[in-house]
């Protein structure tokens, strides 16, 4: 196996068991590691420290164990073993009203660089490092014998791969194959997922708390669910007992969902309706006046030198929003990239609650839930940030 050696006290933070490896602390490096292969990280004095996936950019490496084991089959069907635990513990597996979770969670299940969201019978697994893309074929069988639900799994990859990588990025099935068209079912409401072309893994698993926390809020409200997507937050508004739900989303494929998703779940709703439009262009012509109003974009920076402009679209839109939600009204407002920090997003929506000139309270403090755990030693993995808002 090559070893890396790092430069002088660069050790610390994996001595912290922090899971990333920068290329700015590498020293030397004894041979020339293929993109993807597992390479051995010491010290300077060549003490063992860990062994991860060699990657090419400013994550050099990222970490899969900080134990000096053999890293064979037995090592990942372990690690999803853990995983899949974790999510029984949980209560998420097979409820009846349930069928839809997050088994890994990249850092946070100690699998950095692996997605994986199972459907009913179908696992969706997504690598974002060539070091997981060279493992999709192990990971996919080990998933079969450790989820018994789980009888397919689809590889969805084309567009999270390092975009350098010279290797062939094809999605499809590693194993079995399922139906074109699958409805995820969360908390007894269900929704049509596209894992082949819709965005991530096909649905945001990821909200499935805060929309329930919306749905108690939502009785007589007039809703505004703006970057809708699906239309998650508009279908449970609606069962909440909305008066009223506009849904806008710029993508046309997005808002066909959402009215699909609509269909499915209330086909006599009259009192739903969606829109493909820019969010600015939507607020500016002032369709409706809303006393609940959800801001779920899409992560408006993925990497740190966007975060300045990044927090200025946070302030903007949060400020259109302020300015037209009606008095003694709700605002979940949320931040979905990893780059921006609690405290940074908190500014952001502070200072559009200021320029404003409205009174705001917080209500509640929303995070991601428990299958997209967050490892205590990568405090990065904390991506999703959310603030309801009592405005005045």
């Amino acid at each position: 196996m090559i070893i890396i050696k790092l430069k002088p006290k660069k050790e610390e933070s994996l001595l912290r068991f922090h899971p990333w490896v920068f290329s700015g602390a590498i020293q030397t490096i004894n041979g020339k590691p293929s993109e993807g292969e597992l390479v051995e990280v010491v010290d300077n004095q060549n003490n063992f420290l860990a062994i991860g996936h060699y990657q090419i950019g400013s994550i050099a490496v990222r970490i899969v164990t900080f134990m000096k084991e053999e890293i064979n089959n037995d090592f990942w069907k372990n690690k999803i073993k853990q995983a899949y635990i974790l999510r029984c513990e949980l209560g998420l597996v097979n409820p009846p009203q349930n069928n839809t979770f997050r088994l890994i969670h990249g850092e946070g299940d100690n699998l950095p660089g692996l997605i994986v969201d199972v459907y009913d019978d179908t696992a969706v697994l997504q690598a974002h490092s060539v070091g997981m893309h060279m493992m999709r074929e192990t990971l996919a069988k080990s998933m079969v014998e450790i989820v018994p639900a789980v009888k397919n799994v689809f590889y969805k990859s084309e567009t999270t791969l390092p975009f350098h990588a010279p290797i062939e990025k094809e999605d499809g099935y590693l194993i079995g194959k399922a139906n074109k068209s699958f409805n995820a079912i969360e908390n007894g409401l269900e929704f049509s997922v596209d894992w082949l072309k819709g965005q991530k893994t096909g649905f945001f698993v990821d909200q499935r708390e805060n929309r329930i926390l919306l749905e108690k809020y939502s009785r007589g409200k007039n809703v505004l669910n703006m970057f809708c997507y699906t239309g998650g937050f508009s279908v449970y508004a609606l069962r909440g007992g909305a008066s009223l739900v506009h849904s806008v989303d710029s993508s046309a494929k997005a808002i066909e969902l959402t009215d699909k998703n609509i269909r499915r779940n209330f086909p006599e709703a009259t009192n739903h309706q969606s829109f493909a439009e820019d969010a600015f262009k939507f607020f500016g012509d002032k369709r409706a006046d809303y006393d609940l109003i959800i801001l779920d974009p899409p992560a408006f920076a993925k990497h740190r030198d966007a975060v300045r402009n990044a927090l200025k679209g946070y302030k903007r839109l949060n400020l259109k929003a302020l300015q037209q939600i009606k008095p003694n009204s709700i605002l979940f407002t949320f931040s979905c990239s990893q780059v921006i920090s609690r405290d940074q997003f908190r500014l952001a929506v502070f200072s559009a609650a200021a320029e404003a000139k409205r009174n705001v309270r917080i209500l509640h403090q929303l995070s991601q839930p428990a299958d997209h755990p967050i490892n205590i030693y990568h405090p990065e993995g904390e991506y999703l940030k959310g603030l309801v808002l009592y405005v005045e």
